[in-house]
């Protein structure tokens, strides 16, 4: 697998209006703050380009150096609202003047106001509760287990399966991790996890076959019984693309969930609060799910996650026992709250599909340049993806992927490193509040890149 290389390189100077490079990259400095972290980190840590944040605004990462990158990444999929928003800075100020820092689950107001926010914006405020929490794994885990606990109260345990997605990423811990399709990252898990099944997902690239069909069909190889199934949880559309379900695949799993009784789960992690043009990214299917697991963008900054859910579902625990240590905490819920204004105000979910119109159309003229590498793009708004492939085939290939990824940081564009289950995926995510005059220079360069390493 390539990394990246803390050896410093001389790398061509760039001086634009919203890019600057002007010393060798890495950073001759830096070096020894990389070294020294190592002492004390995991090497997994330690996966990203080689750069020492010092400084985030808008869509734009400044080191301590002079340097300055256009960013693709938003974190990971983070700084929706944009980087360092003053709006957000305020409300932190003013929590951190009433020194009101940690507060369990003891009610403060702030946490009225963002609850109220999220129920307005789910799929019907009426029927809907908000449950906070602290990581998009928790949200991911928490809906898993309402969905068993639901099923289990009301159908007895025979209805116990938990039904995912070939190729799905749901988070890092065991819950989360038994309900991916990703076999690699499951290779620490011994027995657990009978109970959790995979399905192909239809992305019509690496799974040609987009039917509701295959869905039924490999339920039914894996002698799988529709009254068994407590819950289907999936990615709203899977990271390491983003690839997206067709729409009448999605409500076709709509229906079969609601004649069932199948909690639907759809992970919006990634994709929720504006990044796919829509405020969720369920809103593209015309669905409803019965639970909504957040997190990422939902403050553009802080550590904060939600689950948006049915009432009858979120209403199974009594007081005291579905609770999180930080899951209200003043300072995140206040930076949500600011982060959900922002989106709202400046109508950064209508921006982001209006850039999508210029992203997508600059995406797929260089994809055609290069088809039998660039093998496939898929994206919506502000959200897009490029897997890399070994020349004529659609097999994975991350070095090329790892090759333009560092070429483009080398040129002042910031990627996070390559995703998907073959690390083949280069990831296009920048904040919302990007200006059209940024995307098209930011276009260009990938554009530039790609001539470089595969013309």
């Amino acid at each position: 697998m390539a990394k990246y290389q803390l050896n410093p390189v001389n790398v061509n100077f760039v001086k634009t209006k919203f890019r600057t490079i002007r010393t060798q990259l890495p950073v001759p400095e830096s070096i020894h703050i990389f070294e020294t972290l190592s002492l004390s980190e995991p090497p997994s840590m330690m996966g990203q380009p080689p750069i020492i944040w010092d400084k985030a605004e808008g869509f734009q990462i400044h080191d301590k150096w002079g340097n300055k990158w256009i960013d693709w990444s938003s974190g990971v999929l983070i700084s929706n609202a944009g980087h360092g928003r003053k709006e957000i800075i305020r409300g932190l100020e003013e929590v951190l003047k009433k020194k009101l820092l940690s507060t369990y689950v003891f009610v403060h107001e702030k946490r009225v106001e963002l609850v109220k926010m999220l129920q307005e914006i789910s799929p019907d405020p009426n029927k809907y509760l908000v449950f906070l929490l602290t990581t998009g794994s928790e949200a991911t885990e928490n809906c898993i287990k309402l969905a068993r606990t639901y099923a289990l109260e009301k159908h007895g345990p025979e209805k116990r399966y938990m039904v995912s997605f070939n190729n799905a990423f749901h988070g890092r811990t065991l819950g989360a991790q038994l309900a991916g399709g990703i076999p690699k990252l499951k290779n620490w898990i011994i027995d657990e996890g009978k109970t959790f099944i995979q399905v192909p997902f239809p992305d019509g690239y690496k799974n040609e076959d987009t039917s509701f069909d295959l869905f039924l069909t490999s339920l039914d190889k894996q002698n799988i019984r529709p009254e068994e199934i407590a819950g289907v949880i999936t990615e709203t559309y899977q990271g390491g693309g983003p690839d997206f379900m067709p729409v009448e695949y999605a409500r076709k799993l709509e229906d079969f969930c609601r004649a069932y009784d199948i909690v639907s789960i759809y992970d919006e992690i990634q994709s929720g609060f504006g990044r796919t043009g829509k405020m969720f990214a369920y809103e593209h299917y015309g669905v409803k799910p019965d639970l909504v697991a957040c997190g990422k963008g939902i403050t553009s900054s802080l550590p904060l996650a939600a689950v948006i859910g049915r009432k009858d579902i979120l209403g199974l625990y009594p007081p005291g026992s579905m609770t999180s240590t930080h899951s209200g905490s003043p300072l995140p819920v206040v930076a949500a709250i600011e982060s959900l204004k922002i989106i709202q105000k400046e109508q950064l979910t209508e921006q982001a599909s209006r850039m999508g119109d210029i992203l997508m159309p600059g995406l797929k003229r260089i994809r055609e340049k290069y088809p039998d590498v660039l093998g496939c793009l898929h994206g919506k708004g502000l959200v897009a993806g490029i897997q890399v492939v070994k020349k004529g085939t659609k097999d994975p290939d991350p070095e090329t992927a790892f090759k333009i990824n560092e070429k483009c940081f080398q040129k002042g564009l910031l990627m996070f490193a390559p995703v998907g289950p073959g690390g083949e995926c280069l990831k296009i995510s920048p904040p919302l509040v990007i200006t059209e005059e940024a995307l098209k220079e930011s276009l260009e360069v990938f554009e530039e890149t790609c001539d470089e390493i595969l013309g």
